[in-house]
């Protein structure tokens, strides 16, 4: 069984650069408190750590 990671957004992208923007909508978040359950990737893991203040690991499984 592949491992995923659940990710919660708790930062708004109101105010910030659009990079940060777009991480956001690749990882499928575009609102507040709103999480997905994405494969454990070292791209995913990559795209969570370039925007720590706006997402949250909340499990890991597997």
């Amino acid at each position: 069984m592949a491992k995923t990671i659940v990710v919660k957004q708790i930062g708004s992208p109101i105010r910030r650069p659009e990079k940060q923007r777009q991480t956001l909508i690749g990882l499928g978040l575009n609102k507040m408190h709103k999480t997905r359950e994405l494969e454990d990737t070292p791209s995913v893991r990559g795209m969570v750590n370039k925007i720590p203040h706006l997402v949250q690991i909340i499990e890991e499984k597997g």
